[in-house]
This record gives structure tokens, sequence and C-alpha cells, in this order.
């Protein structure tokens, strides 16, 4: 199966249902595309204590490397709100330690409205040992 932003989009929007954030009513789901071709989702998962509180994004790359994939291809963000979904500065961290500087990022909003960047466009100067040029 070939995947697309489109069908990223798809998985991300399922994942986004089990999002468990009775605090903040602010669901987020993501899908990531790794480099062996398999996808991976994830919700937000909120905490009494909100420190404890993990994102989207996070929760479907650490699925994806707890399973051994090391390498993201492409990720798409979605929430339920009219707002276009943006990954917080802890999940882009996170990201640059499994994406190339060119990877894209698929952003949208509860309308289908999506923007396209490159990570490194998201995360211009990350904190990294690897060369993000």
């Amino acid at each position: 199966m070939e995947i697309n932003e489109q069908k990223l989009f798809d998985i991300a929007f399922k994942a986004m249902d089990h999002a468990y954030a009775p605090y903040s009513n602010y669901k987020v789901g993501a899908a990531i595309l790794c480099d062996d071709g398999n996808v991976y989702d994830g919700g937000n998962i909120e905490n009494a204590s909100y420190g404890l509180t993990n994102c989207a994004e996070r929760t479907a790359i650490f699925k994806a490397v707890s399973e051994g994939a090391k390498e993201i291809k492409a990720i798409a963000i979605v929430n339920g709100t009219s707002e276009m979904s943006k990954p917080c500065g802890a999940c882009r961290q996170v990201m640059s330690e499994f994406m190339k500087a060119d990877a894209p990022v698929f952003l949208a909003n509860n309308t289908n409205q999506y923007k396209e960047f490159t990570f490194k466009e998201i995360l211009p100067l990350a904190f990294s040992d690897k060369d993000m040029d």
C-alpha cells in the first residue's frame, strides 16, 4: 500500500479519536511513516499532573521506536479545532532525533485544511549531533 499525505491524515484523525484529553479537551492525533514503510499513530495522553502529559507526536514516535523503527520519513499532525496543529518544542526536539531535515511535516485542522513544511522549517536550529543541512 502506498502511503500519501491524505492516508497519513486519515490515520492521524483516527488516532485523535483515541486521545485522552479530559483536562484540556484538546485532542490531537499523529501518524508517522517510517523508512520501512510502516505507519505508527498516537493520540495525546493527558494526566492530572500536567507535566506527565504526552503529546500525540511523541506517542506515535515512541511506539515506532519501541517496535524498532529509527527513521521517520513523514509525519501528519491533526486536531479537532479550526486552528492548524503545531508540534510543541519537546515534540520538535524528539522529532529531530529521528527525522531528516527535508522530511515532510503535514499539519492540519478539523476542516482538512493542511500545510506542508520540511522538518528544518519547523525547527531550523535543532539541538542535535546530526548535520541538519
